[in-house]
């Protein structure tokens, strides 16, 4: 796969078949992260695959509790504006808050997730480069991701369920639901780049205009 098109179309995918992901294509999932920079070489990082269904559930749980507060707490303003307006905003949060939902309400079906966690490193500098790393390979065998951080609302649960030692200093970082997509890859709509980039200095012009996606 053209580098290009990996980058271009590892968008979030929170719909995914419960199908298993194969252990070689999880296997490429955890080297490519490992080959991630990282600063010092220190590697403070460590990784978790699950897959029992069991511990998926326990997980799913959470995850559920934590939208709703998500929704009741830092979006609380959007979802209000979602639900009385018809502007173009207010439509594109209503998509977000429906794969959302579904991720909500279908946690318990996702047949691999993958934990990061780093150690005294609260700058995120090392272990989100590894776990993008993840994401594009995972892209490069037609495996859908969606990076989420919301457990941290349930941040001890979480830990206590992965079994995770604390007091080694290990914090997790986020959550990394993987799976055959149901829908198609394309290129996400963003804001173009020269209207959220500047040169030199703050409110300067980045010099040129970006005004469709530059893949294809």
């Amino acid at each position: 796969m053209d580098i290009r098109e990996a980058l271009y179309t590892t968008r979030a995918m929170r719909r995914v078949k419960p199908d298993p992901v194969p252990d070689d294509i999880q296997a490429r999932i955890l080297d490519a992260a490992v080959r991630a920079p990282s600063g010092g070489n220190a590697q403070g990082w460590r990784f978790m695959l699950v897959d029992d269904k069991d511990q998926i559930a326990k997980i799913a749980a959470l995850y559920e509790e934590c939208i709703a507060m998500l929704w009741d707490t830092v979006y609380k303003d959007q979802v209000a504006h979602a639900n009385t307006s018809d502007d173009p905003d207010a439509k594109q949060f209503k998509s977000i808050m429906n794969s959302v939902t579904w991720a909500q309400e279908n946690f318990a079906t996702y047949p691999l997730l993958l934990f990061a966690f780093d150690q005294f490193d609260t700058t995120g500098g090392s272990i989100f480069p590894a776990v993008w790393s993840a994401m594009l390979q995972a892209r490069a065998d037609g495996i859908g991701s969606s990076l989420t951080s919301v457990l941290m609302f349930k941040n001890e649960e979480t830990l206590d369920v992965l079994g995770v030692p604390t007091e080694e200093g290990w914090r997790m970082s986020c959550c990394v639901p993987f799976g055959y997509p149901t829908g198609k890859w394309g290129v996400a709509k963003r804001r173009p780049a020269h209207e959220v980039s500047y040169r030199n200095t703050w409110g300067t012009p980045v010099g040129f205009e970006i005004n469709e996606p530059l893949w294809p």
